[in-house]
C-alpha cells in the first residue's frame, strides 16, 4: 500500500499513477480533469517553468479518461473536457464553464475559446436547479498565482461540489488540487491522485492555507 503524500483535514493526496494506486475509502463521486486528448502545449502568459513545452502527461488520447471511468464504473462523475474530442459514453448532460476573457486559440477567427465542458455522468446529484453555464474567471498569468496549465478556479469547484452526492470525493487527476481545496473549504472528505510531483507539492501548499469562510455552506 502506497503511503499518502499528504494527509490532513479529511483530505488525502497520493503521488503516482491513478490506475495503479488503490486509495483508501469508498468514493461516492468522481470529479476530475483528465488529459483531454489534444496534445496540449501551454501558451499561458508569464514565467511558467514548463512554458512552451508539452505540459499534460498522456494527452495524446482520451485513453486515461476512459480507463478511469472503467475502473470506477458505476460512480457518478463530473469530468472536464473539450468539444474537440467526443464526450465520454453515458454522458447525461454538459455543463459549460465560462472562463471570461481568457484563451487565445485560432487567431484567424474573431472569437476566443473562453469556455470548457463538464460532462455529467450517473445519478445522485442534488441541490438547487440552476443554469448549466457557470462563469468563474481564470487568470492566464502564472505571475498571478496560477499553478497548472489546466488549473480550475476553486470557486468553480465549490459550485460543482455543492451539488455532488454526499460521501468521499475522488479526484484521480488532481493537478494542483483545486478540487481538494474546494472540498476542504466545504468540510468534505476527498482523495486526490497526481502523477507529477511538482503538482503534488503545489496542492499540498494550497491545502495548507487557511480555510475560506463559506458562510455556513
Amino acid at each position: 500500500m502506497i503511503e499518502p503524500y499528504y494527509e490532513g483535514d479529511r483530505i488525502t493526496i497520493y503521488h503516482g499513477d491513478c490506475l495503479a494506486i488503490e486509495p483508501e475509502g469508498d468514493p461516492a463521486v468522481l470529479v476530475f480533469d483528465p488529459p483531454y486528448g489534444i496534445s496540449h502545449s501551454s501558451r499561458c502568459e508569464g514565467a511558467a517553468p514548463w512554458r512552451n513545452q508539452r505540459s499534460i502527461a498522456n494527452d495524446e488520447s482520451v485513453a486515461v479518461r476512459e480507463a478511469i471511468l472503467e475502473r470506477w464504473a458505476g460512480l457518478p462523475a463530473l469530468v472536464f473536457g473539450t468539444w474537440k474530442v467526443p464526450p465520454p459514453p453515458n454522458t447525461r448532460a454538459v455543463i459549460i464553464w465560462d472562463k471570461g476573457d481568457a484563451g487565445s486559440g485560432d487567431l484567424s477567427i474573431p472569437w476566443k475559446p473562453s469556455h470548457e465542458q463538464i460532462y455529467v455522468i450517473g445519478e445522485g446529484f442534488e441541490g438547487h436547479r440552476g443554469p448549466g453555464v457557470l462563469r468563474h474567471v481564470m487568470h492566464t498569468h502564472y505571475s498571478h498565482g496560477r499553478l497548472h496549465p489546466h488549473e480550475k478556479p476553486v470557486s468553480l469547484m465549490i459550485d460543482l461540489l455543492k451539488k455532488c452526492p454526499t460521501g468521499l470525493i475522488l479526484d484521480p487527476c488532481m493537478g494542483s488540487g483545486p478540487t481538494l481545496r474546494a472540498a476542504k473549504d466545504l468540510g468534505r472528505e476527498a482523495v486526490g491522485i497526481e502523477l507529477e510531483g511538482r503538482h503534488c507539492e503545489s496542492a499540498a501548499g494550497r491545502l495548507g492555507q487557511a480555510v475560506l469562510d463559506m458562510g455556513g455552506a
